[in-house]
């Protein structure tokens, strides 16, 4: 895309002659409509008002539903990690039992006692730091992805450890059925006992978690991203968006919609995935109470 004469990434594309509008439900100054009327008579592009525009002149629902398909991606990647590692860590602590089985636990314990927040904070701010020194040499898209997968990395290296424990306990269940006392009587070998007669048994408790382990995982984002930590400008995310309308909200002129924008669908999207983690977890688990509307 082109801003003037010369080429721009699309981001930059921005008329700050539309900065601030509020939304076309919300009553319209003076002032904005002759802004309006000014832009419309020399271009063909004026940004939808449903959500008005921000400092920059982008269109404020645009961006929010940009901002949606990155806290997503994160939340829904970071809870495969955790369950990846939780799946693991807790499968062999369960299945090798013993001294093995003690040591990975408390080493479960151990981190359940250190503040995961704090954590994925300072794992964040020191790997920002290792970037900034070397950032002459990484293009801004190349820094932005490393941020990225320090954050994926960051929040999944943290949410596995209640994965781990419920893993461990089934497990330790599944090992006293009588078809593994079964398989271990005709000579099983222990990674076929695993690959076909557990981890099958597993699969209806880690679908469960993992959908209860994304709102936690989106939520940690959006804070991360809201301290600046997390996903930054020019990349859209609900943290950053949140934290870009809270300065719009003040005693002089309350554009308070650049905050509830992000902070509405953030409250809904978590409502909704606890609503199919509860769901999810009805139909695999016969012993869970059915709530009847």
């Amino acid at each position: 895309m082109r801003v003037g004469n010369i080429d721009a990434p699309r981001y930059a594309a921005s008329n700050l002659e539309l900065n601030l509008l509020p939304p076309y439900w919300h009553s319209l100054p003076a002032d904005d409509a002759a802004r309006i009327e000014r832009v419309a008579a020399t271009t063909a592009y004026v940004p939808g008002r449903v959500l008005g525009t921000d400092a920059l002149g982008r269109d404020v629902l645009a961006r929010v539903l940009a901002g949606g398909i990155f806290s997503m991606a994160i939340g829904l990647s970071a809870a495969m990690v955790a369950v990846v590692i939780g799946t693991l860590w807790g499968s062999l602590a369960g299945f090798a039992g013993g001294r093995s089985d003690a040591i990975l636990m408390r080493t479960v314990d151990v981190l359940y006692g250190l503040p995961s927040i704090l954590l994925v904070v300072l794992l964040a701010v020191a790997v920002d730091g290792i970037v900034g020194r070397v950032g002459s040499t990484l293009s801004p898209g190349a820094s932005q992805l490393v941020g990225l997968a320090v954050l994926l990395v960051a929040i999944g290296g943290t949410s596995w450890l209640t994965m781990s424990r419920v893993i461990r306990g089934q497990v330790l269940s599944l090992r006293a059925q009588p078809f593994m006392e079964s398989c271990r009587a005709v000579g099983v070998p222990p990674f076929r006992q695993f690959r076909v007669h557990i981890l099958p048994n597993l699969v209806g408790s880690m679908v469960v978690y993992a959908t209860l382990t994304v709102p936690s995982a989106i939520l940690s984002e959006s804070f991360l991203s809201f301290l600046g930590i997390g996903v930054r400008e020019p990349v859209p995310s609900w943290g950053n968006l949140a934290s870009a309308g809270l300065s719009e909200v003040n005693l002089v002129t309350s554009r308070w919609w650049l905050l509830a924008a992000p902070c509405a669908l953030i409250a809904l999207t978590l409502v909704a995935l606890n609503f199919i983690g509860d769901s999810l977890r009805a139909r695999f688990d016969p012993t869970a109470t059915r709530s009847r509307w």
